[in-house]
Formats: C-alpha cells, sequence, structure tokens
C-alpha cells in the first residue's frame, strides 16, 4: 500500500524478492501537474506495467474494498506513504500483520510530513523505521531502523530520495529478519514522541522577522515541492533556493530589500540576512536571481511580504 514515488524503491525490492506481491493498493488517480489532468500514481504506474492487481479506494471502510483485498488473500501487508490511515478491520486482515516504512527515526516526528519536519526541526540526522502498524498513527512497535545524515544542502526532495532508497533496504532487511525469528518489536518511547502534521499553506509563507538559518531551512525543507513563498507587491514569489548572509546585522525591517546583485537578492530577517538565489514570480518560470533582477527591478527598500 503506497502512492507517490517514496514508495516506488520499497515496492521495487518487494517484487525482486521470492514471495509474491499479490496485489497494490494506492489513492485514486488526482489532477496533476500545471494541466490539472487526472493522472495515476506513481505506484499504480509501476503495479500496472507489472500486471499486478490495483485496488483504488476512495474510502478504505467501504464493504467492496475490503472484499476485494480479503479475496487477494495477503500473508502481510506493507505501507509505505500511502496517505490514509488504515482502519482495524484492514489491520487485522493479514495474519502476519501490517509493516510501516516511515520517513523518520521513531518515535520521532510521527504524522504525515516527517522528512520536511525533520529538516525545519534542524535535525542533524534522520532515518527510516519499519514498524508494526497498530490502530494509532505512528505509535506502533520498532522492528528495525537505519540512519542517515542530513546534509547542510539537502532539501525535501533530495532527502526524500535517500530515505526512499532506505526504506527498500530496510524493509528486505527487516522480511528477511522475520523470516528467521531474528527481529524483535520494541515498544516506542512515549517521552520522545515529536508530531510532523501535514504541510499546510500557513507553513510555505515565510516569516521575516524569523531568524535567517531558520528561514534557510524552511526553504530547503519544502523544496522543489510545495516551495516556500512570501509576496511581493502583493503577488506570490516562491522561493527555491537561499543562502545565509551573516554579516548583515539587525537594523533593517524584516523584509526589506537591501540590496540586488549577482550574488542574488539580499533581505533583511530577524536576525542577520538571507540572499534569494532562485525564485519565480506567480505565473512565471523559475529563474535564478540574476536573470529574474533583468525583467524586474527590485529597488532597495521594497519589502518583502505582508
Amino acid at each position: 500500500m503506497g502512492t507517490p514515488q517514496f514508495a516506488a524503491p520499497i515496492l521495487a525490492t518487494l517484487l525482486d524478492r521470492t514471495d509474491p506481491v499479490v496485489g497494490v493498493v494506492c489513492q485514486p488517480d488526482r489532477p496533476r501537474g500545471r494541466g490539472l489532468l487526472k493522472g495515476p500514481p506513481p505506484i499504480k504506474e509501476m503495479a500496472s506495467a507489472r500486471g499486478l492487481p490495483v485496488l483504488q479506494p476512495e474510502r478504505l471502510r467501504d464493504v467492496s474494498f475490503e472484499s476485494a483485498l480479503r479475496a487477494l488473500a495477503p500473508d502481510l501487508i506493507v505501507v509505505a506513504a500511502y496517505g490514509k490511515i488504515l482502519p482495524p478491520a484492514i489491520l487485522a486482515l493479514p495474519p502476519r500483520g501490517c509493516l510501516n516504512v516511515h520517513a523518520s527515526l521513531l518515535p520521532r516526528h510521527r504524522g504525515a510530513a516527517p522528512i520536511q519536519w525533520a529538516i525545519l526541526a534542524g535535525d542533524r540526522v534522520t532515518g527510516v523505521t519499519i514498524m508494526m502498524m497498530n490502530e494509532m498513527m505512528d505509535a506502533g512497535d520498532i522492528l528495525l531502523r537505519k540512519e542517515t545524515p542530513i546534509a547542510a544542502d539537502d532539501t525535501g526532495g533530495t532527502l526524500t530520495d535517500r530515505l526512499a532508497r532506505l526504506g527498500a533496504a530496510a524493509i528486505d532487511e527487516a522480511l528477511d529478519g522475520l523470516a528467521r525469528g531474528t527481529l524483535h518489536a520494541i515498544p516506542q518511547q512515549a517521552a520522545e514522541v515529536t508530531f510532523a502534521p501535514r504541510i499546510e499553506r500557513a507553513h510555505c509563507r515565510l516569516d521575516w522577522q524569523r531568524p535567517a538559518g531558520e528561514l534557510e531551512r524552511r526553504v530547503r525543507a519544502l523544496a522543489p515541492d510545495p516551495s516556500a513563498f512570501t509576496l511581493l507587491g502583493g503577488r506570490m514569489l516562491k522561493v527555491h533556493r537561499v543562502a545565509v548572509e551573516p554579516a548583515l546585522t539587525t537594523g533593517r525591517r524584516p523584509g526589506e530589500i537591501v540590496r540586488t546583485g549577482p550574488d542574488g537578492i539580499l533581505v533583511a530577517t530577524g536576525n542577520a540576512g538571507l540572499r534569494l538565489l532562485e525564485v519565480q514570480l506567480e505565473g512565471k518560470k523559475r529563474l535564478d536571481a540574476d536573470r529574474f533582477l533583468a525583467g524586474h527591478r527590485l529597488a532597495p527598500g521594497t519589502c518583502l511580504g505582508e
């Protein structure tokens, strides 16, 4: 059970094992891209190419879906970024339970957006956890964890790709361990729990009163999608790439453009400067700062944001 590209390496690993994959469950086709045309999730395309049955229920509690899943008679269900909470009837269906490939070192960052929140929080290390699923969100017992450092230039996109590959290796190792009886479930420590809620529009808006380092992490965490943004003359300006300018001290209004040039658009924050290196004005192409400035004159003193 999975939907986005994150789940693709995990499904590929399962398909390479001797245990047969009897079917795939993913979310329904949704509008995608600029034209908002309906398209299949990456996992559906992958499964269809291998001739696997694909189920795409709108609601997991539908009797027809449960019947179709039961007809596949899975011994075990592997879940990777499926995007919906599994009801008790589905959790109880496979005799060997449901395993989740979660993109954080649980119990840290339970929730829908663990990769983004790991960068937002300034974590130095993250990883993947293979856990036994229960009725609570990401609260099941831990079978296996694998770590990876978060690099200073990691974005939500680069970290997602790396964790997907790490998750594929982890589920392969976990299934082998379960078969040999060498893995033992360990309860999560309640005192160490943090949460990683779904990314909403409010999380993407840059608050220029915040420290420059925090804003830089926000830009990286939300790249390449949904992207951090600010306002320029009332129009959305997506900010794709930035660099901290510690030499700029306070004394400027947060959000004020201090200077522009080949090294970017320098903006004052709550404690230092932030150079905007790659931006995208609403309805326009994504551009390096120097190319953007060639078509948009930004005078020092202009304020970004509200």
